[in-house]
């Protein structure tokens, strides 16, 4: 028999760890060369990495939720037999990390039979001609969402015991929620329930003087507020680079904000005249139309800072980049479009549908996160108004969009209903003055409120 250990492999983009979001095998299971066998969430994106070998599993270097180095032990396999029956004592379920300097060139690189591939999709040199058939793979619970995973693990949630409300049983980030509510409600065995259920009897707030135990879930009291502490969560993966990128931002970027109000009534009947005679790009397609048509009359605005090279230079770019700020069950993202420019609305209106759903999905890759020159925000969808954005370094500006809705406006001198958003543009002062900001401002301004004659001109 052979031991094959399997390193975590360079994932791209100077990323340097990942987080072990869901083991696909087991110990013990069969795997087959570029078999999927565990989802790793990187600062850039959710990833599935295959295996280059062929074997039975014998050890898995870390627990979901562990960050675990590129370069460092994944995984160990062992081909040459079937190791797969229990009580074998070759199978190790306990993590023995390994640094890479301490591994045999045989461990360090994949067996002739394996396809050196390190992710999905990167092409194969096929079977090494043994003849064997793929292995069926172990059954998991219907469920897609890492973050659903995830959850369900730090809450001791077990996915195989839940029947999904979603389409074909998949399970959703509610059915887990309800899980955990129900847990919650259940006390634990030869212990009343009355001692778990809160009610107007068992205060949540710590008893003091001596009347009960201060200490919360996770076994501490907060030394500042004197209440306890029911957890403490450590910012990986998107949330860690987030709030990196986000306190960057603010320490390095001198921002300013402009607004205006906008009578977006004749785009929205633009749109109601389209949807007529069939399907009608989205407001945000429009938007983003206008936008890039906007930074091309005002390109300092999708232009960056830099100061690399020991001195402030601004960087100007041969096409735009176009992030979008998208909510999703791991946080906040920005995909991105590339090369916006000179695709129509009903061009973008599918572009951003398609890149939407893949990073909702948890299928955006890195080539679509981080690489942007300029971001909309439709923080409109939330039911706000206005924001004073964050630019998103290191770009230099941000444009958003409030809500869309009925308010009083005055029209050739008479007051009527009319369809009113509000635009902000969070921008980089050391890049523009204020006289360009609010040019591109109202720029985007005028093409929502007379939007036939500018798709006309553009």
């Amino acid at each position: 028999m052979t031991e094959q250990v399997f390193l975590l492999p360079d994932l791209g983009e100077g990323l340097v760890e990942a987080e072990l979001v869901s083991w696909l095998v087991a110990v013990g299971d069969l795997v087959h060369v570029d078999q999927p066998i565990v989802e790793v969430e990187t600062a850039k994106s959710v990833v599935e990495v295959p295996s280059p070998y062929e074997g039975t599993v014998a050890k898995l270097h870390g627990a979901e939720g562990d960050t675990v180095a590129v370069g460092t032990p994944l995984i160990t396999i062992l081909a040459g037999a079937d190791f797969s029956m229990p009580g074998n004592s070759a199978l190790e379920t306990e993590p023995a990390p390994q640094s890479p300097a301490q591994q045999s060139p045989a461990q360090q690189s994949p067996a002739a039979a394996g396809s050196g591939n390190v992710l999905i999709g990167y092409g194969t040199t096929g079977l090494d001609g043994t003849g064997r058939s793929r292995p069926p793979l172990r059954q998991n619970p219907l469920v897609i969402s890492p973050i659903v995973r995830k959850i369900a693990q730090d809450h001791g949630i077990a996915l195989a015991g839940l029947h999904g409300s979603g389409a074909d049983g998949l399970i959703l980030k509610s059915d887990v929620e309800a899980a955990m509510l129900t847990a919650a409600n259940e006390p634990p065995a030869n212990e009343p329930a009355a001692t778990h259920v809160l009610t107007e009897t068992a205060p949540l707030l710590p008893q003091r003087e001596g009347q009960g135990n201060e200490q919360g879930a996770f076994g501490a009291v907060d030394q500042r507020t004197g209440l306890p502490v029911l957890a403490r969560t450590p910012l990986t993966g998107f949330k860690k680079a987030a709030a990196a990128a986000l306190v960057r931002s603010r320490r390095e970027i001198p921002d300013a904000t402009v607004w205006v109000e906008v009578d977006a009534t004749a785009l929205m009947e633009l749109r109601s005249g389209l949807k007529e005679q069939g399907e009608a790009p989205g407001v945000l397609a429009f938007l983003t139309r206008f936008a890039v048509a906007g930074l091309f009359k005002f390109p300092a605005l999708n232009m960056q800072l830099d100061s690399s090279t020991g001195q402030d230079e601004l960087v100007e770019f041969g096409g735009i980049n176009v992030g979008f700020a998208t909510q999703t069950e791991r946080g906040l993202m920005v995909p991105v479009l590339r090369n916006a420019q000179g695709r129509s609305a009903r061009e973008l209106e599918l572009a951003i549908r398609a890149l939407t759903e893949r990073t909702l999905g948890g299928h955006a890759g890195p080539e679509e996160l981080g690489v942007g020159t300029f971001t909309i925000n439709n923080y409109g969808v939330l039911g706000v108004d206005g924001s004073a954005a964050i630019i998103n370094y290191p770009e230099a500006a941000m444009l958003g969009l409030g809500r869309i809705m009925d308010r009083p406006w005055v029209v050739d001198g008479q007051l009527c209903v009319r369809k009113v958003t509000q635009l902000t543009l969070a921008f980089d002062h050391r890049v523009c003055d204020g006289e360009v900001a609010a040019g591109f401002l109202r720029f985007i301004a005028d093409a929502m409120e007379h939007p036939a004659k500018m798709l006309a001109e553009l």
